[in-house]
């Protein structure tokens, strides 16, 4: 599954599986966690900002999730300000039960290594106005 997730999102099979979303002079990234290893690490690097991370948790099989994803990379170009990740369940149960996820879409915002808010479902005007809120704070 990681890999097909990997090629949605434009990713060759190499090391970099990042996704560049353009939007004219603003550019965003959306980060595809696949491995303990690669949340580690965006982990660690986001504690000590104070970056907004926006998480995605989603599945391929959810429908919902399907359909905010576009929205998702909108998003990610509006709000340069923010980290925007995206979290496969399958992939890694452990990273989706450490943050009690249990439908899918589920959207974590976390500021400074603490959950600051979260957003169940595919409610993309809901998304919007959180990430805003917390982008001012």
């Amino acid at each position: 599954m990681g890999n097909f997730f990997s090629r949605l999102l434009g990713n060759t099979g190499g090391a970099d599986r990042t996704e560049r979303a353009n939007n004219g002079a603003d550019s965003s990234t959306i980060v595809g966690i696949h491995s303990t290893a690669e949340w580690s690490e965006n982990w660690q690097s986001h504690i000590q900002s104070n970056k907004l991370m926006v998480i995605d948790f989603f599945a391929l099989w959810c429908g919902p999730c399907r359909v905010i994803e576009p929205e998702f990379k909108v998003m990610s170009t509006q709000f340069p300000g923010a980290v925007f990740l995206k979290i496969d369940v399958d992939e890694l149960p452990t990273v989706t039960q450490e943050w009690k996820v249990e439908a899918m879409p589920t959207f974590v915002l976390v500021k400074r290594g603490r959950e600051v808010d979260r957003v169940v479902g595919a409610n993309k005007e809901e998304l919007k106005k959180k990430i805003q809120l917390h982008l001012r704070k």
